[in-house]
């Protein structure tokens, strides 16, 4: 048996099977003629103007439809923008654990990232405020921030909005491009969350990205990135591979045309129960050891072992008895050995949870190297 924890994805057994394939149908024969050109360097307009209306109905400000340029997955967004605002040997400032994959593409451009401790409420102003004005003092200042403030991979947590605000002015204040990777806000399992960046302030200096992996599923390799004019033009100025997917684009504006809130309430219920699941699970088999999130949306939670666990035993052990999950160092920023792993539930049966969960916490007893009981005193340290 594999009990499967280390990937966020998407659950196949309520993937809308039936609607996707008339949705298909249709697309298809609405949208042929499109799939013999070029999609241009913004994309399929019709998901373009329901992802505005998206943006629009979720932050409560106007968003343009010319302003956004769809790509493939949210991925390649950050990498564009990367590539559009650096060179090799710059900084970036982002939460000290962060996505792997963003994580492996700014070291593959060569680019030097400085993490900001987090805590509940995500990345600490304070910190920031400290990192930005030492790094100005060695003449190093960063050429952007980047921040996951919603539902963020991997902690789980959600900036609130009186934060947000302290994150712009310092942004203002150090005349920095701020970038927001928002691929999980619409994985919600609350009523209310605090606003996007761009819809708190008007900072000509942001870059938004926002995916359709987390909503419907990753394989469709559709997300999208918008900004100011200047921004924008400058971040599609790194593109050359002529467009993202039509067909897949078409498809999906057919899908979710009217509906995008309706799907995302019926996956989210799937997923809040799954989270609702793991939580009790973990509670049942690891009070007595560990911490955990209980995060508000997003696909994962994050654990903290005991300080004596040997992470390179437990990592060993797990694999042999099939638990797979995704240790801390991955993402951390320096790729410090943390005592953290990553839970990644979206997918996951429920028979999977309720009958992995033990086989996870044997582990953990068994990688300690010491008779002392207790858990850490808090989650984050």
């Amino acid at each position: 048996m594999i009990y499967d924890f280390a990937v966020g994805r998407t659950n196949p057994a309520t993937f809308p099977l039936d609607a996707f394939k008339l949705s298909a149908t249709r697309a298809i024969e609405r949208d042929f003629a499109l799939y013999t050109n070029y999609p241009g360097e913004l994309g399929h307009e019709g998901l373009r103007t329901l992802m505005a209306q998206r943006e629009a109905e979720r932050e409560g400000v106007p968003v343009a439809a010319d302003r956004i340029a769809l790509t493939n997955g949210s991925m390649q967004a950050v990498t564009l923008v990367a590539e559009a605002l650096t060179k090799p040997g710059d900084v970036v400032v982002t939460e000290e654990f962060t996505y792997p994959g963003t994580i492996s593409t700014y070291r593959d451009l060569g680019i030097r990232m400085v993490g900001v401790p987090v805590d509940a409420d995500g990345m600490r102003p304070d910190a920031l405020e400290r990192v930005l004005e030492e790094l100005a003092h060695k003449s190093t200042p960063p050429r952007f921030i980047y921040t996951e403030a919603t539902y963020q991979n991997p902690t789980g947590t959600t900036m609130p909005r009186s934060r947000r605000l302290q994150v712009l002015e310092l942004a203002k204040r150090f005349g920095l491009i701020l970038v927001e990777d928002n691929c999980y806000g619409d994985v919600t399992y609350e009523a209310s969350k605090p606003p996007a960046f761009y819809a708190l302030d008007d900072y000509e200096q942001q870059i938004y990205i926002c995916s359709l992996s987390k909503i419907l599923a990753p394989g469709v390799r559709l997300g999208y990135f918008m900004a100011p004019p200047k921004l924008f033009r400058r971040v599609l100025n790194r593109r050359h591979d002529a467009g993202s997917n039509t067909l897949a684009a078409s498809i999906v504006a057919e899908y979710l045309g009217g509906q995008v809130w309706a799907h995302c309430d019926e996956q989210n219920a799937t997923f809040k129960h799954k989270r609702d699941l793991l939580c009790a699970t973990l509670e049942t088999n690891l009070a007595d050891s560990c911490r955990w999130s209980e995060p508000a949306g997003g696909l994962f939670l994050w654990l903290r072992l005991p300080d004596d666990v040997d992470r390179d035993r437990l990592q060993s052990l797990a694999d042999s008895r099939g638990f797979r999950y995704a240790r801390g160092r991955a993402f951390q920023v320096d790729n410090e050995d943390v005592a953290f792993l990553r839970l990644a539930f979206g997918h996951v049966p429920d028979e999977m949870i309720t009958e992995g969960i033990p086989v996870l916490a044997e582990c953990i007893r068994e990688a300690r190297t010491s008779n002392e009981r207790g858990r850490p005193a808090s989650l984050f340290r």
